[in-house]
Protein backbone atom coordinates (compact mmCIF):
# COMPACT_ATOMS: atom_id res chain seq x y z
CA UNK A 1 0.00 0.00 0.00
CA UNK A 2 1.02 3.59 -0.87
CA UNK A 3 2.54 5.65 2.07
CA UNK A 4 2.91 9.64 1.49
CA UNK A 5 6.34 11.05 2.52
CA UNK A 6 6.16 13.00 5.95
CA UNK A 7 6.61 16.13 3.67
CA UNK A 8 3.51 15.34 2.22
CA UNK A 9 1.09 14.19 4.73
CA UNK A 10 -1.74 16.67 5.74
CA UNK A 11 -1.81 17.90 1.98
CA UNK A 12 -5.14 15.79 1.22
CA UNK A 13 -7.48 18.45 0.15
CA UNK A 14 -7.62 21.77 -1.88
CA UNK A 15 -9.43 24.43 0.31
CA UNK A 16 -12.02 25.92 -2.15
CA UNK A 17 -14.56 28.54 -0.03
CA UNK A 18 -16.14 26.72 2.56
CA UNK A 19 -15.72 23.01 1.55
CA UNK A 20 -12.68 21.12 1.24
CA UNK A 21 -12.24 18.38 -1.85
CA UNK A 22 -9.91 15.44 -1.98
CA UNK A 23 -6.56 15.65 -4.44
CA UNK A 24 -6.12 13.44 -6.65
CA UNK A 25 -2.62 11.81 -5.27
CA UNK A 26 -2.39 8.77 -8.16
CA UNK A 27 -3.85 7.38 -11.06
CA UNK A 28 -3.31 3.13 -10.39
CA UNK A 29 -3.23 0.68 -13.47
CA UNK A 30 -3.90 -2.73 -12.76
CA UNK A 31 -1.67 -5.01 -15.22
CA UNK A 32 -0.05 -8.57 -15.00
CA UNK A 33 3.47 -6.91 -15.41
CA UNK A 34 4.09 -3.65 -12.89
CA UNK A 35 7.65 -3.27 -14.07
CA UNK A 36 7.32 -3.36 -17.78
CA UNK A 37 4.59 -1.02 -17.76
CA UNK A 38 5.95 1.13 -15.51
CA UNK A 39 8.70 1.59 -17.31
CA UNK A 40 6.69 2.48 -20.55
CA UNK A 41 5.32 5.10 -19.08
CA UNK A 42 8.52 6.56 -17.08
CA UNK A 43 10.14 6.66 -20.62
CA UNK A 44 7.15 7.82 -22.33
CA UNK A 45 6.33 11.11 -19.29
CA UNK A 46 9.51 11.22 -17.96
CA UNK A 47 8.23 10.39 -14.63
CA UNK A 48 10.97 9.15 -12.02
CA UNK A 49 10.51 6.20 -9.65
CA UNK A 50 9.35 6.54 -6.54
CA UNK A 51 13.30 6.11 -3.87
CA UNK A 52 11.93 2.27 -2.77
CA UNK A 53 10.58 1.41 -6.23
CA UNK A 54 13.39 1.67 -8.56
CA UNK A 55 14.76 -0.97 -10.71
CA UNK A 56 16.70 -3.91 -8.74
CA UNK A 57 20.63 -4.34 -9.81
CA UNK A 58 20.46 -6.58 -13.04
CA UNK A 59 20.32 -10.21 -11.77
CA UNK A 60 18.36 -9.60 -8.93
CA UNK A 61 14.37 -10.37 -8.80
CA UNK A 62 12.05 -8.24 -9.11
CA UNK A 63 9.09 -9.43 -7.19
CA UNK A 64 7.62 -5.35 -6.41
CA UNK A 65 3.66 -5.84 -7.08
CA UNK A 66 3.19 -1.92 -6.85
CA UNK A 67 5.19 0.74 -8.10
CA UNK A 68 4.76 4.08 -8.10
CA UNK A 69 5.93 6.92 -10.39
CA UNK A 70 6.11 10.64 -9.76
CA UNK A 71 6.10 13.40 -11.84
CA UNK A 72 9.39 15.52 -11.56
CA UNK A 73 7.29 18.82 -12.37
CA UNK A 74 3.95 18.00 -10.00
CA UNK A 75 0.76 16.51 -10.11
CA UNK A 76 -0.70 12.94 -9.68
CA UNK A 77 1.20 10.47 -9.70
CA UNK A 78 0.76 6.83 -11.67
CA UNK A 79 1.32 3.91 -9.90
CA UNK A 80 1.32 0.37 -10.93
CA UNK A 81 -0.50 -2.93 -9.41
CA UNK A 82 0.53 -5.99 -9.92
CA UNK A 83 -2.77 -8.04 -10.93
CA UNK A 84 -3.27 -11.09 -12.34
CA UNK A 85 -6.18 -11.90 -14.83
CA UNK A 86 -6.41 -8.30 -16.39
CA UNK A 87 -7.75 -8.03 -19.75
CA UNK A 88 -6.65 -5.58 -22.33
CA UNK A 89 -9.32 -3.30 -23.49
CA UNK A 90 -10.19 -4.47 -27.16
CA UNK A 91 -11.59 -0.72 -28.00
CA UNK A 92 -12.92 0.33 -30.59
CA UNK A 93 -14.18 -2.65 -30.47
CA UNK A 94 -16.93 -3.21 -27.27
CA UNK A 95 -15.69 -6.77 -26.40
CA UNK A 96 -13.72 -5.63 -23.32
CA UNK A 97 -14.46 -2.35 -22.89
CA UNK A 98 -11.99 0.63 -22.02
CA UNK A 99 -12.82 1.07 -18.09
CA UNK A 100 -10.57 4.20 -17.87
CA UNK A 101 -7.93 5.60 -20.32
CA UNK A 102 -5.34 8.49 -19.95
CA UNK A 103 -5.74 12.02 -21.96
CA UNK A 104 -2.57 13.94 -22.69
CA UNK A 105 -1.80 16.62 -24.54
CA UNK A 106 0.91 18.27 -26.46
CA UNK A 107 1.40 21.83 -27.90
CA UNK A 108 1.30 21.20 -31.58
CA UNK A 109 0.84 18.90 -34.58
CA UNK A 110 4.78 18.54 -35.28
CA UNK A 111 5.40 17.15 -31.48
CA UNK A 112 2.16 14.96 -32.06
CA UNK A 113 4.16 13.37 -34.63
CA UNK A 114 6.83 13.18 -32.16
CA UNK A 115 5.28 11.51 -29.21
CA UNK A 116 3.27 9.36 -31.58
CA UNK A 117 6.64 7.51 -32.46
CA UNK A 118 7.87 7.96 -29.48
CA UNK A 119 4.99 5.63 -28.20
CA UNK A 120 5.35 3.08 -30.95
CA UNK A 121 8.69 3.08 -30.15
CA UNK A 122 8.34 2.19 -26.85
CA UNK A 123 5.62 -0.47 -27.61
CA UNK A 124 2.25 1.24 -27.64
CA UNK A 125 0.31 0.17 -30.69
CA UNK A 126 -2.09 2.82 -32.67
CA UNK A 127 -5.83 2.14 -32.49
CA UNK A 128 -6.59 5.49 -33.66
CA UNK A 129 -5.06 7.93 -36.13
CA UNK A 130 -7.07 11.23 -36.11
CA UNK A 131 -4.55 12.83 -36.90
CA UNK A 132 -6.06 14.90 -39.70
CA UNK A 133 -8.72 16.64 -37.70
CA UNK A 134 -8.50 20.31 -38.01
CA UNK A 135 -10.10 20.82 -34.70
CA UNK A 136 -8.73 18.15 -32.32
CA UNK A 137 -5.88 16.45 -33.72
CA UNK A 138 -4.75 13.30 -32.01
CA UNK A 139 -3.96 9.80 -31.87
CA UNK A 140 -5.43 6.93 -29.68
CA UNK A 141 -3.01 3.97 -28.68
CA UNK A 142 -2.96 0.97 -26.28
CA UNK A 143 -0.46 0.82 -24.11
CA UNK A 144 1.61 -2.53 -23.81
CA UNK A 145 -1.06 -3.56 -20.72
CA UNK A 146 -3.82 -2.83 -23.54
CA UNK A 147 -5.07 0.48 -21.32
CA UNK A 148 -6.34 3.26 -23.80
CA UNK A 149 -4.38 6.08 -24.21
CA UNK A 150 -4.75 9.51 -25.93
CA UNK A 151 -2.29 12.19 -27.38
CA UNK A 152 -3.98 15.22 -28.72
CA UNK A 153 -2.71 18.77 -29.86
CA UNK A 154 -4.59 21.01 -26.96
Amino acid sequence: MWVRPAHERGRLCHHAGMADYPRIAQVVLDTQDARGLAEFYRRLFGLEYRESDTPPPPGEPDDQDWLVLRNPHGGPQLAFQQTDGVRPSTWPDPSVPQMFHLDTVVANTAELETQKQRALDLGATLRLDRSDDPEEPLYVFADPAGHPLCIFVG
